[in-house]
């Protein structure tokens, strides 16, 4: 990976953002869920599309490595950190508006956050990411889901940049929506904000449903421990939990991480697992599971750096 000169861009980047808005040599165990992984060369907090199609634009012409992440929660960060500049759609790049049935959130807008502006309107439609530990942007991207709902489900429009620092809108079809993966993904978009069309509804039966998947998701997922959320796709009628816990790996450890004994899709951070404990368990639980199942597991977090 090419080595980024600190006082090179900083004087280009500060044109763009305010000064206070740039970390330097930043451990990513403070920025994803995961609590791991070594520390990132830069990282940047833009508050608003323009900032973030200019620092995109900049750094693609000079060829500096970049990565976006929301709030880090289907990402594990190796422990030799990353040398390249992260740039953070998070809390800094968050905002929902509501007009009639629609509603257009900021990338970096939580989406908890956002189903609970669908229930305060009574719009139905995402009481399924109630619980769901991710921002907007992340959640399209992937087209995250839960209980047999799905963003595609709801996504109307998303406007984006491209790799060279474009801006293009996507509608409808043009998502290219799958199971956990969408043209965004597919393509190194970077979504900006995304309009949903939602139904309107009774507001208490809308409480309830979110009630009732946030209670179900409690009783069922490690939420008492650092995790990246699922760590595999779902097979083809499968499950990969199931398919874990059949190879006997319910509860197993390297170093600091272990297979969640309550969820086996989940693994999950015992108080001082490194990066490289993560991978190395989840590589071996691809290899247990193949051979006991025959399936080979399909990862589903991303991995940075090393």
């Amino acid at each position: 990976m090419v080595d980024i000169n600190i006082n090179e861009i900083l004087p280009m980047l500060t044109k763009i953002i305010n000064n206070d808005r740039i970390k330097i040599n930043v451990s990513m165990k403070e920025h994803t869920t995961m609590r791991v992984g070594g520390s990132a060369k830069m990282i940047v907090f833009p508050e608003d599309p323009e900032e973030v199609i200019r620092i995109k634009k900049l750094l693609s012409d000079m060829k500096i490595p970049h990565y976006v992440i929301g709030n880090g929660s289907n990402l594990i960060v190796a422990d030799s950190g990353y040398s390249g500049i992260i740039i953070k759609l998070s809390d800094n790049f968050s905002g929902v508006s509501v007009e009639g049935n629609e509603i257009t959130a900021l990338a970096g807008t939580n989406i908890i956050a956002v189903s609970n502006a669908a229930l305060k309107h009574s719009l139905s439609g995402l009481e399924f990411a109630a619980g769901i530990p991710g921002t907007t942007g992340g959640a399209v991207a992937m087209n995250a889901g839960a209980y047999e709902f799905q963003m595609k489900d709801v996504v109307a429009e998303t406007y984006c940049i491209d790799p060279m620092g474009e801006t293009l809108t996507l509608s409808g079809d043009e998502h290219e929506f799958g199971y956990r993966t969408s043209k965004i993904q597919k393509n190194n978009l970077i979504v900006l904000k995304t309009k949903m069309k939602l139904n309107e509804g009774n507001q208490e039966k809308i409480k309830e449903k979110m009630q009732y998947f946030n209670c179900r998701r409690r009783d069922k997922q490690p939420l008492n421990l650092p995790s990246a959320g699922s760590v595999f796709k779902r097979p083809d009628g499968n499950y990969a939990g199931k398919l874990i816990q059949e190879a006997d790996l319910k509860g197993y450890k390297i170093g600091g991480a272990m297979v969640s004994d309550k969820h086996c899709g989940f693994i999950v951070n015992t108080g001082d697992a490194t990066a490289s404990d993560v991978i190395s368990l989840i590589e071996y639980v691809k290899e247990k599971v193949l051979l006991k199942s025959g399936i080979l597991l399909e990862q589903e977090v991303k991995i940075l750096g090393g």
